[in-house]
C-alpha cells in the first residue's frame, strides 16, 4: 500500500495549506453555490458499441518538429499562435484575444478552434487569425474572475461531426454543468448538471457519450447525447478521504481507440481504467511516482501522461512525461519544472507539454520531446500556456 493511501485527512490539509498554485489540487476558498438550470439527471443504461479499430500510426522520422499550435495563454486573455520547429522570439507567431483567463481547447476541421474562458466560449478563426464570437454561458458563475477557482470554461470537446460544443463550467462553490454549444447557432441549447470543477470533457467515438472529469468530487460524469440523462461514476482509487483537501482527485481523462475505455493515471502510480457502460474501474499499475494532471493518447494506443512535480519533495520524483505503451510498459522523460498538459503531432512522434498552470507555479513554454529519443527541447512562448491544439 502506498503512503498517501494511508495518510489521514487531517496530514493532506496540512499539506494543502503548506503548497501554492496547484492546479485544482489544493483545497478550494468557500463560495456561495449560484443556481443552475435544471435539466435531467435521470439514470441512464447506455447501450453498448463496438468502436472501430485503432488506427495504426504512421511513424515518419523528422529532425524537427513542424507542427503550427495554439496554446490558451491562462495567464492573459489570448490565445497564442506557435511555430514549434522555431526557437526563441520566432516561435511566437502573435496572439487572438479571446476572453478571460482561457482554459481548454478543442479544433475543428473547418479550422475553427473553440476556447472555454471565464466569459464565455470563443470562436477563433484559426486561418484568418480573428475571434468570431464569444458565446455567453447559460449558467450562472459569479462575477468573472482569473486565478485556480475562477468560474466558467474548463474542459471542452467536440462532437465528432463537428456539430456541437460541450463544455465544462465551473461554479466556484458549488456543482459544475455541461452546457451544450451548437456550433451552426453558436448558442448554448442545453444544460447538464455533473460534479465539482469539471477539468476535462471528452466524447466517445461514435458520439453517442460525453464524459465529465469531475476534480473536486472524485468522478466522472456520462451524459447520454440521445435524452441528456447523466450517471455518476466514482473514480477514486485513493479513496475520498480529505474531500475538498484531497490531493489525490482525477483531473484529465483520455479514451482509449481499442475498446472505448476511459484512462485516468494518477500520481504516477495507478492508471483507473473505466468501463463507461458499466461503471466498472479497474487498477492498473505505473511508475512515475509523480502528481500527475494531462494526458493524450495517439492512435496506435501509446498513452502519454504529464508529471507536475512532487507532492512530497522529499520523497516523489520530479516532473515528468510517461510515454506507456498498450501492453503497459513505460518509459520516462524528466522535464525541467512544472508542466500541465499534452498534445501530439499528427504523427504521433512528437509531444508538446505546456508549461502553464500547475502547482509550482509556471513558466512561460513548452516543452517538445521527441518520442523516439526523448530528447527535449524548450520553446518560451504564451502566457501561462495551458492547453494546447495541434493546426
Amino acid at each position: 500500500m502506498h503512503r498517501y493511501s494511508r495518510q489521514t485527512t487531517a496530514t493532506l490539509a496540512a499539506l494543502a495549506a503548506a503548497a501554492v498554485l496547484l492546479t485544482g489540487c489544493s483545497p478550494a476558498p468557500p463560495a456561495p453555490s449560484p443556481q443552475r438550470p435544471q435539466a435531467s439527471t435521470a439514470p441512464a443504461t447506455p447501450a453498448p458499441t463496438t468502436p472501430a479499430p485503432p488506427t495504426p500510426r504512421t511513424a515518419t522520422p523528422s529532425a524537427a518538429p513542424d507542427a503550427t499550435l495554439l496554446v490558451t495563454d491562462f495567464g492573459a486573455d489570448t490565445v497564442t499562435f506557435v511555430d514549434a520547429s522555431r526557437r526563441g522570439a520566432a516561435a511566437d507567431l502573435g496572439s487572438v484575444r479571446v476572453g478571460t483567463a482561457p482554459y481548454g481547447i478543442a479544433l475543428g476541421v473547418d479550422g475553427t478552434a473553440w476556447v472555454a474562458t471565464a466569459e464565455g466560449v470563443a470562436a477563433v478563426d484559426t486561418r484568418a487569425r480573428v475571434r468570431t464570437a464569444l458565446i455567453p454561458y447559460a449558467t450562472d458563475t459569479g462575477p468573472v474572475t482569473t486565478g485556480e477557482y475562477r468560474g466558467g470554461g474548463m474542459g471542452i470537446a467536440l462532437s465528432p461531426d463537428g456539430r456541437r460544443v460541450y463544455v465544462g463550467v465551473n461554479v466556484p462553490g458549488g456543482d459544475g454543468a455541461l452546457e451544450v454549444i451548437d456550433t451552426a447557432r453558436r448558442a448554448v441549447v442545453g444544460t447538464v448538471p455533473v460534479g465539482r470543477r469539471p477539468f476535462d470533457v471528452d466524447v466517445s467515438r461514435d458520439g453517442r457519450h460525453v464524459y465529465a472529469t469531475n476534480h473536486d468530487s472524485f468522478d466522472v460524469t456520462v451524459v447520454a447525447t440521445d435524452d441528456w440523462s447523466a450517471r455518476r461514476v466514482e473514480v477514486a482509487p485513493y479513496g475520498t478521504e480529505g474531500g475538498l483537501d484531497s490531493w489525490l482527485k482525477p483531473h484529465y481523462t483520455v479514451v482509449r481507440r481499442s475498446d472505448g475505455a476511459l484512462l485516468l493515471p494518477f500520481e504516477g502510480e495507478r492508471l483507473a481504467v473505466v468501463d463507461p457502460a458499466t461503471g466498472r474501474v479497474r487498477i492498473e499499475r505505473m511508475t512515475a511516482d509523480t502528481h500527475q494532471h494531462g494526458a493524450a493518447v495517439a492512435d496506435d494506443g501509446t498513452l502519454y501522461v504529464v508529471g507536475t512535480g512532487p507532492i512530497d519533495p522529499s520523497a516523489d520524483a520530479g516532473p515528468s512525461l510517461t510515454i506507456r505503451t498498450p501492453a503497459g510498459r513505460e518509459r520516462l522523460v524528466p522535464l525541467d519544472g512544472p508542466h500541465e498538459n499534452v498534445a501530439l503531432s499528427a504523427d504521433g512522434t512528437t509531444a508538446y507539454v505546456s508549461g502553464g498552470f500547475t502547482r509550482d507555479g509556471y513558466w512561460n513554454g513548452l516543452s517538445v520531446v521527441d518520442a523516439a529519443t526523448g530528447r527535449v527541447t524548450r520553446v518560451p512562448v504564451g502566457e501561462r500556456p495551458l492547453g494546447i491544439a495541434v493546426l
